[in-house]
């Protein structure tokens, strides 16, 4: 098999297993008929030492690169902000919102990674690519507001968690970025879980994870869904992430941004979530955003003698 092939399926597979993640958040919460199993904030931390435990191999072989406190500061604000708060910020959205419309707002990623960069980095942005955060921030505004003809059970503070927890992917890629660069991928995925192993247990211990577990007959049923979430949506996404990135570009890898909210607003549908065309289309109007900016914004920053700063 060429290696055009295998990247073409380590994409799609990429995409199906983080679009997905969003309702396997929702499955470990609630069983079909709506009852509850596990709260948001024992999902979250399970989520949090499972994964930490199955990238544990990865850590212990890493943890010699922690050679300075600056190293541990930074891996800490890769561990708070671009897993440990996004995993309960993000569950508890989906209390309150479906898990597809939470996928859809989950694009708003990119283009905080882009103003992010430039803001607190310095980073420099064509002209093209301030156009292509505008376009992306008004799909942000109507994706937003879209919201009001779906069936959200809870209120403007689940949207806005997902929108923090974009911010925070956002502050994270940066980091790994311009920080810590001189690591590996699994290196600083898995430290990172590491440094927040322990607050993720302390939390689900307060929220009463043991007393669910030992109480709730649907809690087999629900942990099924959250060890997949855990395992297969960070370890083994994380390898396959690695491996697309060495056998392709990045600009193809960065692919996987456009079809993440499509796989989840259609798995959201097959469960009977309720998707309404102004959702889709202010999704698209973000996406085309963020087309604009990391695509032909790019190549028009390589070429342009005026940089804006």
């Amino acid at each position: 098999m060429t290696s055009e092939k295998k990247s073409w399926i380590y994409l799609i597979l990429l995409s199906l297993i983080w679009g997905s993640s969003f309702i396997l958040m929702k499955k470990g919460m609630y069983t079909s008929d709506g009852v509850e199993i596990f709260s948001d904030t024992q999902v979250a931390s399970l989520r949090m030492v499972i994964a930490t435990v199955a990238m544990l191999p990865f850590a212990i072989i890493s943890f010699r690169k922690i050679d300075s406190l600056k190293k541990f500061l930074m891996l800490a604000i890769v561990g708070a902000c671009g897993n440990f708060l996004p995993a309960f910020l993000f569950t508890y959205a989906v209390t309150g919102i479906s898990s597809g419309y939470t996928g859809m707002l989950n694009s708003f990623t990119p283009i905080f990674a882009i103003l992010v960069g430039f803001v607190v980095f310095k980073e420099r942005l064509s002209r093209l690519q301030f156009f292509g955060i505008g376009v992306g921030t008004v799909g942000i505004v109507l994706l937003m507001l879209a919201g009001s003809d779906l069936s959200i059970s809870g209120n403007a503070s689940h949207l806005f968690a997902v929108v923090i927890a974009t911010f925070c992917y956002g502050v994270s890629l940066n980091v790994i970025k311009n920080m810590l660069s001189g690591l590996k991928s699994f290196e600083i995925t898995s430290l990172s879980f590491l440094i927040v192993f322990f607050p993720s247990v302390l939390i689900g211990l307060k929220a009463g994870v043991v007393q669910t577990l030992q109480e709730n007959d649907f809690a087999p049923q629900g942990l099924v869904y959250i060890v997949i979430l855990s395992v297969v949506g960070t370890a083994l996404a994380l390898v396959i992430f690695n491996k697309l990135v060495s056998i392709s570009t990045v600009v193809f890898t960065s692919s996987v941004t456009y079809l993440i909210p499509v796989v989840a607003a259609l798995i959201g549908i097959y469960f009977g979530e309720v998707i309404t065309i102004w959702q889709i289309s202010a999704m698209f109007v973000i996406l085309l955003g963020v087309f604009i900016t990391n695509y032909l914004g790019k190549k028009r920053k390589g070429a342009e003698s005026k940089r804006i700063k």
